[in-house]
């Protein structure tokens, strides 16, 4: 039986013969050395075989295909949660939530040209930036897909959110959805986790329209058709009952729990979910969205996919496909 390191190898062999010359393999090889390292410190500057400019060029400027890489990395992946899956019946958990990537300073190479507005000159263009205010934090803000099933944790996909006037994180996890492979949706029971900035009825609606059930968290201040608000139901209604929120044509299960912050102090987290499973067993399912919280904290902190600097929108898309190849790898 192939082990683990050998299947890491063979992953590794075949996305070196993805590209199209020697230079550029020894680049990739240099780079994937520099996030395996795991130290949070993945800087160009830092590689020892290959100097900071030669892996700048292949970031942002040699023409390799990214597109390539990752369906590479995910053929890998995917042939192993096959070869490997768990005995008896189990669901793939399907995570979605929202990080950021925090930034100081202008950025304004990360950023897409716009028509002007002043008048017909090309040279007059304005920018639309990538590094956006959300929540009061301020940086590259991502909508992450992750894939549970069994004993595999799988980075799937990712979108980056491009600020007012585009797609909003609810629309980009709506898209991600139909990037979760068919192969494991057709064969397992779906489980969408998500956090409460995603308790929208559309979210719920596009889950609901692929026939997976969803679990997702919801502010307390959500009104019900009743004219009350779901953290009215902790004093008067019981944990797994069915409501009906405002504009959604179906009823929900409900439940809630106390979550500990910090300095000992508590918050009432309340979840739903479109399947009828009893209190307690949602509130568990609820708990498990928190797989994607130490998977971000792993990758940021071991992988380096903060520490982008790249000069490109190609050279910091690059950047972050490599970063979760190196999580991938290990």
């Amino acid at each position: 039986m192939e082990t683990i390191f050998e299947y890491a190898q063979s992953l590794v062999y075949t996305l070196l013969g993805l590209m199209p010359s020697p230079h550029q393999r020894s680049s990739l090889e240099a780079l994937l050395g520099l996030f395996l390292q795991a130290q949070g410190q993945a800087i160009p500057a830092h590689c020892t075989s290959k100097s900071a400019s030669a892996l700048s060029r292949f970031l942002n400027r040699y023409d390799w295909s990214t597109v390539g890489v990752i369906r590479a990395t995910r053929r890998a992946m995917l042939n192993q949660v096959l070869r490997h899956l768990p005995p008896g019946m189990t669901t793939l958990k399907v995570i979605l939530d929202l990080t950021t990537l925090p930034k100081c300073g202008k950025f304004a190479h990360l950023a897409t040209s716009l028509p002007s507005e002043v008048g017909d000159d090309s040279a007059t263009v304005q920018t639309d930036p990538w590094v956006r205010v959300l929540n009061g934090k301020r940086g590259l803000h991502l909508v992450m897909l992750y894939l549970v099933i069994g004993q595999w944790r799988v980075p799937w996909s990712f979108c980056i959110w491009h600020g007012k006037g585009h797609l909003s994180p609810v629309q980009l996890a709506c898209k991600l959805l139909a990037r979760v492979p068919k192969t494991l949706t057709h064969r397992f029971p779906v489980i969408v986790l998500a956090d409460t900035e995603f308790g929208t009825i559309k979210f719920l609606q596009a889950v609901q329209k692929r026939q997976w059930r969803a679990v997702v968290g919801m502010p307390g201040n959500r009104q019900m058709e009743n004219g009350k608000s779901l953290k009215q139901l902790y004093r008067t209604g019981r944990r797994g009952q069915q409501v009906r929120l405002v504009g959604m044509s179906t009823p929900l299960t409900v439940s809630w729990f106390w979550l500990k912050r910090s300095e000992r102090k508590r918050e009432l987290r309340f979840v739903v979910s479109t399947y009828p499973y009893s209190g307690v067993y949602l509130v568990r399912l609820g708990r498990q969205r928190w797989a994607i919280e130490g998977f971000f904290k792993t990758i940021k902190h071991r992988f380096s996919l903060h520490r982008f600097g790249q000069s490109t929108l190609l050279g910091l898309y690059r950047w972050l496909v490599l970063s979760l190849v190196a999580f991938v790898l290990t």
